[in-house]
């Protein structure tokens, strides 16, 4: 390898650049690399901090014992979520590549990406249709009076009944008769529905009567998705260059925003039942085996693991960045965010509750229910509601966009490495674009009068167990195939530092058992899905396992393919060979490659030396000139096959 030596420095700048030589912003030139690790970290807290953080643990929390839950919840993140998130962190590290890439360190696992790439299509095509409903509602809050506050609407239907009565003129939220008048409309109905729920499914959806009939289109929901995915690749255009500088904003607004809410929320009256509702513990569920498979399911699904998109984002982080420290900062940060969301959601829930007189439980709700119907209706509540309502739905497009990002970086960054051509790697913008094009055109059919059950279908099955097997043959391959002790140097190499010996026996053992917990809990407590009181054919069900066995079957299939494709006689020296690492296998640059990776990989790009790779050289050259007096003196040196060499100084 040559360096270029002239202009250096023996100091070094906090970013490990030399100041006297212009700064190379990219260690890998040819790929790239973040612009700096704020870009990273807040990246990958966009990634992990998501819409379930705001809709689903708050529906498990209270679910499952209200505060009795943080503690399984918080002993499965110590011993599965964080040492996952790190051992995915590292592994894209150590080699540079996105998810298809990293599996040369055991050829015939390959599938394991494939299936990655596999899940978070799916969950990319249906999370930018969520992303689009809240743009649709952020729109229709731009105004003086929200759509869902009344039951006045074309749409609605007798059992209408709001919690404000009817419109009436210079009406406001001090108007107690309103309210008086809509708590009686309620008590006097045995059956109740919300102008936000009739809004929601009458009118945004205009839902059809079954997941066969798509009916029509939802134009003004296909024009916001078309928006969405455009948003998404202005954000993508070039790259982790560009998203890494929109994610300033789109991961640390959702905070403020989430202030703001909670500020107002326990100043409502009604707001501290909602929040006692929320966190007192009911401690005899602890033995309940449901709680703690909900608890380790929602830390694995929540931190993203096994989606592509941790592997990908670390892929372009400098070989030696500290993912250690990283996985940690994350993994704490999207769980207190979801902690803290539940203070917000049932702060307002509290709120709304007292205002209808029954209890939380009765208008709390999970996933999209919770988001487009209680939440919404809680706003009309509000003094200013379209203020409100406008700062909710912003925050859900970021926490949105925010995971969008990384799924589509995860297909993108596939895609590229997997040619990896210089064509390729210089264009890299129109394969982004024609994934979005893909994605958006997968989409349409989302928008249509059944998309909410095609919704709901991906979203319990695409993205469901397919992801716990996934990450278990991950870490079966990872440390078994490949072998403990070879992944532990590897990262040593790489951080200077071993893995802890708690991360070395998570690995090992106790994330694998959860793992397995999580697979077997899932199985067990299948039932099949629903939609409100409409029960999914068994023609959709099947349809439903095929998406869930879809990611999964690429493991065995290229298994056998990479395994026909080795040489040898027999199937077992073919199988042999298909687990052996590749030759390029280990980290991308050359400078980085030594001990065992020393004489393998790809030639370097001109680097700067460092400080200690100078001190390497001069004690070189040292040596050198003992090795010329000597030689001037007539003297030999014997070498270890017992010949003699004669060394000669160096050009």
């Amino acid at each position: 390898m040559h360096f270029v030596k002239q202009n250096c420095s023996l100091e070094l700048s906090s970013n490990g650049a030399v100041p006297v030589e212009p700064v190379k912003k990219d260690e890998n030139s040819r790929r790239g690399n973040w612009g700096n690790q704020i870009e990273f970290v807040l990246t990958s807290v966009g990634y992990a901090v998501g819409l379930g953080n705001v809709w689903r643990f708050p529906y498990l929390c209270y679910r499952n014992g209200g505060g009795a839950f943080m503690f399984p919840y918080f002993i499965m993140l110590v011993f599965c979520g964080i040492p996952l998130f790190f051992l995915e962190l590292s592994f894209g590290q150590f080699t540079s590549l996105g998810c298809l890439g990293v599996w040369k360190v055991s050829p015939m696992f390959k599938g394991v990406g494939y299936g990655m790439m596999v899940v978070s299509t799916y969950i990319g095509i249906y999370y930018n249709v969520v992303i689009c409903i809240a743009f649709y509602y952020f729109f229709m809050s731009m105004t003086n009076l929200l759509p869902w506050t009344y039951c006045n609407n074309p749409w609605n239907t007798p059992d209408c009944t709001g919690v404000m009565g009817t419109p009436r003129t210079n009406a406001t939220f001090a108007n107690v008769s309103a309210v008086v008048s809509g708590l009686t409309e309620i008590v006097n109905r045995t059956k109740r529905t919300s102008p936000s729920e009739e809004y929601w499914r009458n009118y945004v959806l205009n839902v059809s009567d079954g997941i066969g009939n798509f009916g029509e289109v939802r134009l003004p929901i296909l024009g916001c998705l078309a928006v969405s995915w455009i948003v998404v690749f202005l954000c993508l255009i070039r790259g982790v260059k560009s998203s890494g500088k929109v994610v300033y904003f789109t991961a640390t607004f959702p905070y403020v925003v989430l202030t703001i809410l909670f500020i107002r929320g326990i100043t409502l009256e009604g707001a501290i039942s909602g929040i006692k509702y929320y966190l007192t513990p009911q401690w005899e569920k602890i033995l309940d085996a449901k709680v703690w498979g909900d608890a380790a399911s929602q830390i694995f699904y929540s931190l993203g693991c096994a989606w592509g998109g941790l592997i990908t984002m670390a892929s372009y982080n400098k070989f030696h960045n500290n993912c250690f420290r990283d996985s940690i900062i994350i993994s704490v940060t999207n769980c207190g965010t979801s902690v803290y969301a539940g203070f917000v959601i049932f702060s307002i829930l509290g709120f709304m509750a007292n205002h209808l007189g029954v209890d939380v439980s009765e208008v709390a709700d999970h996933g999209p229910g919770l988001a487009f119907v209680a939440y919404p209706e809680a706003l009309t509540l509000l003094p200013i509601s379209p203020l409100w309502s406008l700062l909710f739905f912003f925050m859900l497009i970021l926490l949105g966009l925010g995971t969008q990002f990384c799924l589509l970086e995860t297909l993108v960054t596939a895609v590229v490495d997997e040619i990896g051509t210089d064509w390729i790697m210089k264009n890299k913008t129109y394969v982004t674009l024609g994934v979005a094009i893909v994605g958006f055109l997968l989409g349409v059919p989302l928008t249509t009068q059944a998309g909410i059950y095609w919704l709901l279908l991906m979203d319990n099955y695409a993205a469901s167990f397919s992801l716990v097997v996934v990450s278990c043959i991950m870490c079966i391959c990872i440390m078994y195939v490949y072998g403990h002790k070879n992944y532990f140097k590897d990262v040593e190499m790489m951080l200077g530092f071993p893995p802890p010996l708690f991360f070395r026996i998570c690995w090992r053992y106790v994330s694998p058992f959860i793992i397995t917990f999580i697979l077997i809990f899932t199985v067990i407590q299948y039932k099949p899905i629903t939609y409100n009181d409409y029960v999914y054919p068994r023609w959709s069900l099947v349809i439903g396992f095929a998406m869930a066995l879809s990611s999964v079957i690429c493991i065995p299939i290229y298994a056998l393919f990479k395994i026909a494709m080795s040489e040898g006689s027999t199937f077992l020296e073919r199988l042999k060979n298909s687990v052996k690492p590749d030759p390029d296998w280990g980290p991308a640059l050359q400078e980085h490659r030594k001990g065992r990776y020393a004489t393998a990989g790809p030639e370097s790009v001109e680097v700067c030396p460092l400080k200690e790779e100078l001190k390497d050289e001069g004690k070189e050259k040292l040596k050198e000139k003992e090795m010329e007096k000597k030689d001037e003196m007539g003297l030999t040196i014997p070498g270890s096959n017992g010949s003699t060499l004669n060394p000669t100084p160096s050009a």
